[in-house]
């Protein structure tokens, strides 16, 4: 007999005895039995001939400047899928925050779009992997496994000037967890530019013992030529100068080769674990930089760590003479992680202003 918590083809032919609940704007709290059972709500007027039962509330409206509370629930288990689409127009104006058990610091903190990894709203391309999928036309789908032991809070903060229609279902398993079961993460960096000559932090102050899941990059570039010679460094259990695990150059680490270059192009691509699921090319009069959205998920090679983890990666392109390039790129990334204990707090994100993709 499962617990729940770990799926696949083969465990899908056993009985279990956990429990499944689902929270959305029709059960806010994710009771059995108490689904669509709204009186009012956004589909109300479409649904005044029909009445109670018949989509009544399958969104909530977010106003300017405001956290919403999409779930607070009480109970030990893990959520198993989030999906979510929204009507915003301006990329990266909302940021998902979620907190586990009892926690007044968030262990994920990422603006919406990134944690899909579809921060330009206004390019959206499909992103078809086993953690995240972005589906037509912009559903966005998470498949990491995020525990709980007392229970969770999940909020959206709106940092537009108008208000936000969300659309969103949490998936949820109720079962007891294993004592070594650990808590999800996820953290946000942008720097823009990167100072000449440094390197571009990922992930930095993690104290304790995990597994590093995950990264999702978004690149813009602001040389021409080739960006991504530089390579991703993971400081393990008191590593100092050198590192454990040294890649061998940007487009190496997410399991493509030689530029990512097919017939003289870029070449995107989508595979359960790796990908360059977008390129954002110039358009001939004001798009005039490049963007790459990249993503590497470390699902059947983890990097285990057991009191510390700290994850860089160079940006470098080529100069005269055959030498590196120190590039000073717009880089923004989503880091993913599991680890024993909650995190302690992130650095604080940037600002609207410094968030925005212009």
């Amino acid at each position: 007999m499962t617990n729940g918590l770990g799926t696949d083809l083969t465990s899908l032919a056993f009985l279990s005895n956990a429990r499944t609940r689902s929270i959305s704007p029709e059960n806010f709290t994710g009771e059995k039995g108490r689904g669509g059972m709204a009186d009012e709500g956004c589909g109300a007027a479409a649904a005044r001939d029909l009445g109670r039962g018949w989509k009544v509330s399958p969104c909530v409206s977010i106003p300017p400047h405001t956290v919403f509370t999409m779930a607070d629930f009480r109970g030990q288990g893990a959520i198993k899928h989030v999906w979510l689409t929204d009507s915003s127009e301006l990329s990266r104006s909302l940021i998902l925050r979620i907190y586990w058990d009892d926690s007044e610091t968030p262990s994920v903190e990422v603006p919406a779009c990134d944690f899909f990894c579809c921060p330009d709203f206004k390019d959206y391309r499909q992103l078809s992997s086993l953690a995240v999928c972005v589906n037509p036309g912009r559903g966005f789908n998470c498949y990491w496994t995020m525990p709980f032991r007392k229970g969770f809070r999940m909020t959206m903060e709106n940092l537009a000037d108008q208000a936000v229609s969300l659309f969103y279902q949490i998936d949820l398993v109720l079962t007891e967890l294993p004592p070594d079961t650990a808590y999800f993460h996820a953290q946000f960096r942008r720097v823009n530019p990167l100072p000449y000559k440094e390197v571009y932090t990922i992930l930095d102050g993690v104290r304790g013992k995990g597994s590093y899941v995950g990264t999702f990059l978004y690149w813009g570039v602001n040389n021409s030529g080739w960006w991504g010679e530089g390579e991703i460094k993971f400081y393990l259990d008191g590593d100092g100068e050198f590192p454990t695990v040294c890649g061998t150059g940007t487009e190496d680490y997410f399991c493509g080769a030689y530029n990512f270059d097919a017939h003289g192009r870029y070449n995107e691509f989508c595979t359960p674990y790796s990908g360059l699921s977008k390129v954002s090319r110039p358009d001939g009069l004001y798009a005039s930089q490049q963007r790459f959205s990249l993503y590497r998920w470390h699902v059947t090679d983890p990097i285990y760590f057991d009191a510390d983890l700290r994850v860089t990666i160079q940006a470098l392109g080529w100069r005269s003479g055959g030498r590196y390039l120190p590039l000073q790129d717009d880089i923004s990334s989503v880091a993913f992680w599991y680890q024993d204990a909650v995190c302690g707090g992130f650095p604080p994100l940037p600002d609207r202003d410094g968030l925005e993709i212009v």
